[in-house]
């Protein structure tokens, strides 16, 4: 079942006033930048594991995966991870879509046959997001934030559905930290809403702890 929020840590935060906004993506921007170097430098023996991994297993693909999505107000960018699928994943999506299993714009299949076993493991642990890190560092996304999503699934979304881009997109949120895989794409948004509504370095706090425990007791792909 999906995870009940305390509404004791969710204080909303007052953008109305710009002092407070200024000082809020100051340090949050802080908070990025400083998180994701100590990330990086620290998981560095890890990083080169997961990378050996692939290689072993597909020794002429890519390590490395990177896709188009669209950041904060519909800004394109290139969001990178491990690659966690067969090189031809994107070509072989259009023949799953009727296997789709969560509702909305948004496609998630958990015996996906085009994951790879390195994969799995990768997917399971979240590994595969690891290389976002440096999507932080430069800029295009938050540590905190509403998933960024596909060009192709924004063009179905409704007008309230696209106040998810009002903010910059993030590694994991609301939706990660609480529900994950529990919840389709509506209540999804729903979070990712409640989240810019609530938004505050008390909440990023306590999404960034949650997701860790996440990474330590995975409820799915």
């Amino acid at each position: 079942m999906p995870v009940k929020l305390n509404e004791t840590r969710m204080v909303k935060g007052d953008f109305s006033n710009q002092d407070v906004a200024k000082h809020y993506e100051f340090m949050k921007r802080l908070c990025d930048l400083t998180l994701s170097v100590i990330g990086i430098i620290v998981l560095m023996p890890l990083l080169g594991l997961i990378a050996l991994a692939i290689k072993v297993e597909a020794p002429r693909g890519r390590i490395f995966y990177s896709q188009i999505r669209l950041g904060k107000q519909q800004v394109p960018f290139r969001m990178f991870k491990f690659r966690s699928m067969v090189s031809d994943a994107d070509a072989q999506l259009e023949k799953l879509h009727a296997k789709n299993e969560v509702t909305g714009a948004m496609f998630k299949m958990k015996e996906d046959p085009r994951i790879t076993r390195v994969g799995k493991f990768l997917r399971r642990y979240s590994l595969d997001e690891l290389p976002q890190l440096l999507n932080v560092i430069l800029g295009s996304m938050s540590l905190v934030g509403p998933r960024p999503p596909l060009p192709r699934e924004t063009q179905k979304y409704t007008t309230d559905q696209l106040r998810r881009l009002t903010v910059k997109p993030g590694c994991t949120g609301l939706w990660q930290a609480t529900s994950r895989n529990q919840v389709g794409f509506e209540e999804m948004v729903l979070l990712d809403l409640q989240y810019i509504q609530r938004r505050s370095l008390s909440l990023d706090s306590w999404i960034l702890l949650r997701t860790l425990l996440v990474f330590i007791r995975p409820t799915g792909i």
